[in-house]
């Protein structure tokens, strides 16, 4: 092994010398690097920076520089970023984790102020307002208001962990979207550290506990979203294990043509990487079309990395990104620095740069067109002028594929009239009277127009283009059909001041698109209730209708349990269809209404144009953003008296938010030997593409669920539920709520969709938590089996830790998505999948099947494990692939997860 070569240097910038790992100098000394992409060079810059011919050692550096040659390599490094976002969702039971681990060291006889994040944790509380009022100027305070009744127990919590912990600050709610937070105030580009007297410059890194962290590599800065458990791990100094990733340039050449939007090329970019195969890959863009690409645009184009399946979607630094953390009201200083610590890294994008790839593909951005996506994937895009059409083919093939489903889906009460056969034709419409107003809700209807989400709702052309169609139609008499629930959720309060600034707030207010709040609703499924005659007429009619929204996810189940369809678009596109009313209108020849002289409205009567949307961006300020994050962290008057207990270690109150977790219980210094799995039987046999929204607990709770009816039973009221993301912190409602989904399909059982499954032998059809519960009395362990791409979506770690607590000890499947994978070995689950040519399908897999694993206690990073399925006819071996890649991963699977692993290490004991 060679030696690390010494690359620490010196660099002055105005008055300041900051000290730094040098690239250039690697380079003299391990070989040419000037073509490595821009994102490698930051991941060697990371293993310069930690080698310690431990962790780190010489050949880990030298395969980074090594990578030009054949644009790729399989050397595992550890990868260790500045700092670490969370939002709510996530973050608190990431926070319920830390304080259960101090609880574990405590009962260990350590001292548990020793559990304490090592990087920098910055937790924005984003995702727990829901769209319960809306369409008025009230809306935002009582939604506000209704937040903080719902979440008062959680927000106590996390007031105590911002006062425990060190390295570890809360951005309070009506804030903004994490990830817009992120882009406008948290992120630095270049992160800077004092150590021993010195300042030490380095290239701000993150992991955070959404996927849609990617956004931040919009402004130079490499980031991506891994599990709550991984990112605890990485606050508290563990490296990322990671294979060092294939990249994928693409190149972006011209300009968007007049009326298209940063949303149509994003959706665009989604569709063809999707197709290209990224997973799992870092998607780097280049191409002197960067010149003319606003940075909010690349965030847009960045935050869709999960939809197009990549690790991350980065851009270089450039003159763009100085001009927008000027835009923001980032320090001179600061400036200054990302330009001359990038310009003498080589990590500045330079015109005519072409680095070395794994492989690549372009696009001319004047051949984008108007799109939307849908039904109910991301990448599934369509061209605006063939929406109505697509909405008749799902209608044909849904009819075709529920016919045989069995129940009406409600957003309160589950199934009802069970047997009733589903169909969807243009017969069915129903007659609705709402606000003393008679219509008729017919297939399609835009029962949800939300402007919502990071995705878009960081751009300013967007966000502007929005306001001014809104206004250009209420010029024109048009208004919202009374049928469509509209909202308006920014990623931050800036965008509200500008919208302010260019008079168009009142525009948006007057066709329904009120301020609900700064937050991440509906993409979510926080879009709240629909108003009960628009439920009733959906479930009485069997009705197909849609929601229309600019967010990045639309998978099914997700927006509303109602809602079958759901149509992600960009925000001028959301007001159209309010308008409208149907997505069977052909908004490129159809009339959205009558003028107030009756004559037809098309949409491109109102469409505004880009010199109109230009002269409307040129509102917005630096000090608009000065203002609003001047004091981000301080909250409102709500917020800072809510009452926080003084305690290294936190005093567990009764409480159906916050609960102790079962993880440590009986915790030694040592792990316990893996056992091999004999006879387990089949909790759930699933097919393709099953998301962790299919998986983890997400949206509202429904009484007669398992989760429910725990609630109930500790007197919690089914108007008081709130949604299962805000009671992450209750692994009781937890587990409950895992594979509950009302989408999901369980192979076991003929025509049922939900959360079911068949108790095996007594072939009892129940809740899969009560076959799991009934499993374990048994002393029964499970497995789950699955086809391809397992785990497709957000980075949920209740996906894996329910997994765990339902008793599950593998999960064997096609092909896993990343996050999901990394997250089931993180709570001591082996994935293992099929070999190649083998599923569930060609062995004839029916779930009655007991099940067998060998091999547990000596298993190697990607090595094979026998599987023995044993049914009535016999039994039949195979030989699956250990899905544990890495030997850091392995060590976590022996410690029994990486939070034990973390603990043990942290107390001397691994």
């Amino acid at each position: 092994m060679g030696k690390i070569p010494d690359t620490l240097t010196t660099l002055e910038v105005g008055n300041q010398q900051y000290h730094y790992y040098s690239l250039p100098k690697a380079a003299d000394a391990l070989g040419n690097i000037d073509r490595l992409p821009k994102t490698l060079k930051i991941l060697l810059e990371n293993q310069l920076r930690f080698g310690d011919d431990e962790s780190v050692d010489q050949e880990d550096i030298q395969a980074l520089v090594d990578w030009q040659k054949e644009g790729k390599s399989s050397r595992e490094i550890g990868y260790r970023p500045a700092r670490v976002l969370m939002q709510d969702f996530t973050g608190v039971p990431g926070v319920v984790d830390l304080a259960s681990m101090r609880a574990a060291v405590e009962k260990l006889g350590e001292d548990p102020a020793r559990i304490n994040p090592l990087s920098p944790v910055d937790l924005v509380i984003d995702h727990s307002v829901m769209v319960d009022k809306f369409g008025n100027a009230a809306a935002f305070q009582e939604n506000v208001d209704i937040e903080m009744q719902r979440n008062r127990e959680r927000y106590e919590f996390l007031r105590w962990g911002q006062q425990a912990f060190d390295n570890f600050s809360v951005v309070p709610p009506g804030t903004g979207i994490c990830h817009q937070v992120n882009l406008e105030y948290l992120g630095r580009a270049v992160w800077t550290k004092e150590q021993d007297g010195q300042t030490f410059a380095y290239p701000d890194t993150l992991v955070g506990t959404d996927s849609h962290t990617t956004m931040i590599n919009g402004l130079g800065v490499l980031g991506w979203g891994v599990g709550g458990i991984e990112a605890e791990a990485a606050m508290l100094g563990q490296p990322v294990s990671m294979l060092i990733p294939e990249v994928v340039g693409f190149k972006l050449n011209g300009k968007l043509r007049e009326g298209i939007t940063a949303t149509d090329l994003v959706l665009t970019v989604t569709e063809m990487l999707r197709k290209k195969g990224v997973v799992g890959k870092f998607v780097e863009f280049y191409g002197d079309g960067l010149k003319d690409l606003p940075l909010a645009d690349r965030a847009t184009i960045a935050n869709m990395a999960p939809e197009y399946g990549a690790t991350c979607g980065f851009f270089p630094v450039d003159d763009e990104t100085l001009n927008y953390m000027r835009l923001t009201g980032r320090e001179d200083d600061q400036i200054a620095l990302v330009e001359a610590y990038s310009k003498a890294q080589g990590l500045w994008r330079e015109p005519g740069d072409e680095p070395v790839f794994t492989d690549s593909l372009s696009l001319d951005m004047d051949e984008v067109e108007a799109s939307l996506a849908g039904p109910k994937r991301p990448q599934d895009r369509v061209a605006l002028k063939d929406m109505a059409a697509a909405f008749d083919k799902f209608m044909q093939e849904d009819t075709s594929a529920d016919t045989t489903a069995k129940g009406k889906l409600s957003s309160e009460g589950g199934q009802t009239a069970v047997g009733v056969e589903r169909s969807f034709k243009h017969d069915t419409s129903q007659a609705v009277k709402l606000n003393d107003k008679d219509f008729s809700l017919d297939p399609g209807a835009v029962v949800i127009a939300a402007i919502t989400s990071c995705t878009n709702t960081s751009n300013p052309s967007v966000m502007m283009a929005a306001g001014l169609l809104a206004r250009n139609a209420r010029q024109k008499g048009l208004t919202t059909k009374p049928w469509v629930k509209t909202s308006l959720a920014p990623g931050s309060k800036v965008v509200t001041d500008y919208l302010a600034a260019a008079n168009l707030s009142d525009d948006l207010n007057a066709l329904g698109f009120n301020l609900v709040g700064y937050g991440c609703t509906t993409c979510i499924g926080n879009s709240g209730p629909l108003p009960d005659e628009i439920e009733k007429a959906i479930n009485s009619g069997d009705l197909a209708v849609a929601s229309v929204l600019s967010g990045n996810r639309n998978f099914e189940g997700r927006v509303h349990p109602l809602v079958k369809t759901n149509w992600l678009a960009s925000p001028p596109l959301v007001v159209a269809y309010a308008l409208a009313g149907n997505v069977q209108c052909n908004l490129t020849t159809d009339p959205l209404g009558q003028d107030n002289d009756g004559n037809p409205v098309y949409l491109k009567d109102i469409w505004p144009s880009q010199a109109d949307i230009a002269t409307a961006v040129e509102q917005v300020n630096t000090e608009m953003f000065r203002k609003e994050y001047g004091a981000v962290f301080e909250g409102d008057d709500t917020w800072k008296a809510i009452n926080v207990p003084e305690s290294k270690v936190y005093q567990w109150p009764e409480s159906t938010y916050i609960q102790h977790p079962p993880f440590f219980e009986g915790m030694e210094r040592e792990p316990d030997a893996i056992e091999d799995v004999e006879n387990a039987r089949v909790l759930a046999l699933l097919g393709d593409s099953v998301t962790t929204d299919h998986i983890s607990p997400a949206g509202s709770i429904k009484p007669d669920s398992p989760a429910g009816r725990y609630l109930q039973e500790h007197g919690v009221k089914p108007v008081d539920f709130n949604s299962y993301g805000s009671r992450r912190g209750n692994h009781q409602v937890m587990m409950r709520g895992t594979f509950a989904n009302v989408r999901i399909k369980n192979e076991m059982l003929d025509g049922v969709v939900g959360g079911e499954t068949r108790h095996v032998p007594s072939g009892e059809q129940m809740a899969i938590y009560d076959a799991a519960m009934k499993y374990k009395e048994e002393g029964t362990p499970l497995v789950v089996i699955a086809g391809k791409e397992y785990g497709t979506g957000s980075s949920r770690d209740w996906a894996a830790k329910g997994t765990r607590l339902l008793g599950v000890r593998a999960v064997i499947a096609e092909s896993y998505e990343r996050i999901h994978r990394s997250n089931l070995i993180g709570m001591g689950v082996v994935p293992l999948q099929f070999p190649e040519g083998e599923s569930r399908e060609t062995l004839g897999l029916t779930g009655d099947e007991e099940i067998s694993i060998a091999g547990l206690s000596d298993l190697s990073p990607g090595g094979s494990v026998k599987i023995v399925i044993k049914n009535d006819d016999g039994e039949r071996t195979v030989d699956a692939k250990c899905r544990i890649d890495t030997v850091n991963e392995l060590a976590y699977y022996r410690h029994g997860g990486i939070l034990h692993y973390v603990l043990r290490k942290m107390i001397g004991a691994a």
